[in-house]
């Protein structure tokens, strides 16, 4: 009783109060509520105590050890132990009970081959397991594995319930299968589980993320033809809108509904709806939601935390980013309202934040953290947040690794990022993802081509995004021919079927390298409708190479496909302009004012001590804007006389050349690297962050700046790393 109440010092009292009582049912209870609520080791350590005692094992108590075995490290000491009692005790193959928690066991643990195993050696099979191994192929995003089972449960006569078809739903839409997806649903009415809210959730999702026409609205049919809606409902519709791209607004709308029928959303819906504001940059929706959000209480829930800090970095609020991560960080980390911001003292009392931390720390804490971290571009908080987990006793842990990797890479330390991915034991997909992935951004595709094969080669299957990661090493560097051949291994040597990113990767593969004909002819046979990315990638091109008629076709779809946004109308008129076609500059900005859509600013920020330093473009904002202005000045008279010449033709105005520079020198990056070298020690690199792509003259001039100085600047766009150092930037001019 106290066990299943999480009450596990009274039911240790209890048990402890027990001495020459205790029998068989009494020693299973007790290492069953130690492996129930975290104290896995424990609870195995109580077991081996039950054995010297000389006890025999039962089904339940192989039940209880299977469970004390789902963490990895336990797992590695002592699975092989479990599955050997099984084996001697002659409860493998025999007892349903006993399978069930072994193939529980492997799976959680990434071993799905022994899982399968297991499941094959059971003489008699239930409906729940066929549904655990059907559910544990889709947890570790085998659904064709998982498809080719459930054929064989309807085949043997088995009829799923609404758990079994839950999984198959989610498979499907990992698969992307939409003729499949459409029988799934056939089945479910035909089994009468159209009124159960799990099943019709996953419907919902299903439907938002396959490729089809009019997927939101079969998703909306659903959700409307249920008698009752709970949250669960409600979020899924919000996140599908979300999801599907070009429908946030719904998302915000919907949520207005949700509270008119007194339903209040939980973690996961406002999760869903401040990405939906992020998309949007719709500032004033997303603070509204924070209010919202501290009101209910759940501002500091890991999920709710990162996607606050998200929506402010991606609407431009780095003081708010900074400000939503620092609460994040105090909450989860730190049960005192002691100093987080980097100080002496602070470095100094780690060891004292450890023994404060929150009982509810967790790896999953630190690799939230180490995520939002990453968002606000917080190197220095990745560090200590690195430190902590240490100290924490989670070092070996995969979750914490892989966010480290991601965290470093992301940030600009590529060599420890892979110092991080080096220092791992045990590494799944996620880890050599992160790795490759971060080693494309940085421009170094001849380092991660070559780890995608041996990731293969040591066993482990790539997903999606890790064909994604590979496509973008190629598209970095203008491997054509290469991100061709992936392009085709995906499907034909892994039986992955391409995505919407991909067919984006393929088309900014072959327009940045100048094939934009091509580019389009590709999109034009593509098996699916191309989405607003994939004509906004061919557009982005069209820029560079002048080809003004696919620029006008790319511009139209994306404004057919995203109406309100400027994007389009911007990447056109700056073509237009190129081109010197100053009547038609004046004609789609004209239509922008009309139509009331306005250009993203430009903004770049770097960290300074414990304080995040924004600027755009002019701004005079900044306490020390003189000071900065006149160091620009310096600097750009020092690189003019080592051969910098100003760019002006990107300057999209009908003005003087001399008007044009004046509006050169004030950019938001050239502005962040004289507050840089101002500002920060001679020996280290200046970091800098902006959250659009950098323009060709600044990108130039900091290459000059970085020879006349001396000094190394890494500058992380939204698309990669540039890292300049002696007038040469890692992009080789290829970006």
């Amino acid at each position: 009783m106290y066990s299943k109440c999480g009450h596990v010092s009274a039911a240790r009292r209890v048990f402890d109060g027990m001495r020459g009582l205790r029998d068989l049912v009494s020693w299973t209870a007790m290492a069953f509520c130690l492996a129930r609520n975290g104290a896995e080791q424990e609870a195995l350590l109580l077991l081996g105590e039950m054995l010297e005692s000389g006890l025999r094992p039962n089904a339940f108590t192989l039940c209880a050890a299977a469970r004390a075995c789902f963490p990895g490290e336990l797992f590695r000491l002592s699975g092989a132990v479990v599955l050997g009692f099984a084996l001697k005790t002659g409860f493998w193959g025999t007892d349903v009970s006993v399978g069930c928690a072994l193939i529980d066991m492997f799976a959680r643990n990434g071993h799905l081959v022994a899982a399968r195993k297991v499941f094959d050696g059971l003489v008699e099979r239930t409906v729940v397991v066929w549904t655990l191994m059907i559910t544990r192929y889709v947890q570790g995003r085998c659904a064709g594995k998982a498809v080719e089972l459930f054929l064989g449960m309807l085949e043997d006569g088995f009829e799923p319930d609404g758990y079994t078809m839950s999984s198959m739903i989610s498979a499907c839409a990992e698969q992307g299968s939409v003729r499949f997806g459409q029988q799934l649903h056939s089945l479910v009415l035909r089994l009468g589980l159209v009124s159960d809210t799990c099943v019709s959730s996953g419907l919902v999702d299903m439907y938002a993320k396959l490729q089809m026409e009019q997927s939101m609205e079969c998703a909306r049919k659903v959700f409307t033809r249920m008698p009752t809606h709970n949250v669960m409902l409600w979020t899924a519709l919000i996140s599908g809108y979300v999801q599907c791209g070009a429908q946030e607004n719904n998302a915000i709308e919907l949520l207005c509904e949700m509270l008119n029928e007194s339903i209040e959303p939980n973690h996961i819906t406002y999760s869903s709806l401040l990405k939906a504001c992020a998309n949007l940059s719709d500032q004033d929706s997303g603070r509204q939601i924070h209010a919202r959000v501290m009101k209910t209480s759940i501002g500091n829930v890991n999920v709710v935390g990162n996607a606050l800090v998200s929506m402010y970095a991606e609407s431009g609020c780095m003081v708010e980013a900074r400000k939503a991560f620092d609460q994040l960080y105090e909450s989860n980390i730190l049960s005192t309202s002691s100093d987080i911001g980097g100080t002496e003292s602070s470095n100094a009392s780690w060891s004292s934040q450890i023994e404060s931390m929150d009982v509810g720390v967790s790896t999953f804490t630190f690799a939230s953290l180490l995520s939002a971290a990453t968002t606000v571009g917080l190197p220095t908080k990745g560090q200590q947040l690195h430190a902590l987990s240490i100290k924490a006793g989670f070092e070996s842990d995969k979750g914490i690794s892989n966010s480290l990797v991601s965290m470093y890479s992301r940030c600009g330390y590529l060599d420890d990022a892979c110092r991080a991915f080096d220092e791992m034991d045990d590494r799944n997909v996620i880890s050599w993802t992160s790795v490759i992935s971060g080693l494309a951004k940085h421009g170094h595709a001849e380092r991660a081509l070559p780890l995608f094969h041996d990731m293969i080669l040591s066993g482990v299957k790539p997903n999606d995004v890790t064909y994604i990661a590979v496509l973008s090493a190629c598209s970095h560097v203008g491997l054509v021919k290469e991100g061709k051949e992936y392009f085709r291994s995906m499907q034909k040597d892994h039986g992955l079927i391409p995505r919407m990113e991909h067919y984006a990767c393929m088309v900014d593969l072959l327009a940045r390298s100048g094939l934009v004909q091509e580019a389009l002819e590709f999109i034009n046979e593509m098996p699916c409708k191309a989405d607003a990315l994939i004509w906004k990638t061919l557009l982005g091109a069209c820029r560079t190479y002048d080809s003004i008629e696919i620029g006008k076709i790319a511009a139209n779809h994306v404004i057919d496909l995203e109406p309100r946004d400027p994007a389009p109308y911007v990447l056109l008129s700056n073509l237009y302009a190129h081109g010197g076609l100053w009547d038609e500059v004046a004609r789609i900005r004209s239509l922008m004012r009309h139509k009331n859509l306005s250009k993203e600013t430009g903004l770049s920020w770097m960290h300074v001590g414990n304080t995040i330093h924004e600027f755009r473009a002019g701004d005079t904002g900044h306490p020390q804007a003189q000071e900065i202005y006149a160091k620009l000045a310096v600097l750009i008279r020092e690189i003019k006389d080592i051969g910098y010449v100003p760019d002006t033709s990107i300057v999209f105005h009908d003005m003087s050349d001399e008007l044009k520079e004046e509006c050169l020198l004030q950019h938001s990056e050239k502005i962040a690297v004289a507050f840089g070298l101002i500002t920060t020690s001679p020996t280290k690199p200046i970091r800098i962050f902006k959250n659009l792509r950098v323009c060709a003259d600044c990108h130039s001039a900091i290459k000059y700046i970085s020879k006349s100085t001396g000094r190394e600047v890494i500058l992380r766009d939204s698309n990669r790393f540039h890292r300049m150092k002696d007038g040469k930037c890692s992009c080789g001019e290829y970006w």
